[in-house]
């Protein structure tokens, strides 16, 4: 499961904004819905390439 309280010291790598966590697809999505980046074991992969763009 992912720790929401991480959200406060995450950015987007690409856009550099926010990122909003969705738990029912378990993923975090930057706050302009551009990119997406999957949660794989409780962890956030945020790594530019993996960005699944909206």
């Amino acid at each position: 499961m992912f720790n929401t309280d991480m959200l406060a010291f995450l950015i987007c790598p690409v856009s550099h904004l926010a990122l909003h966590y969705d738990a029912e697809r378990q993923c975090l999505i930057s706050s302009d819905g551009q990119n997406e980046y999957p949660i794989v074991n409780g962890i956030p992969v945020l790594m530019p390439n993996n960005a699944m763009e909206e």
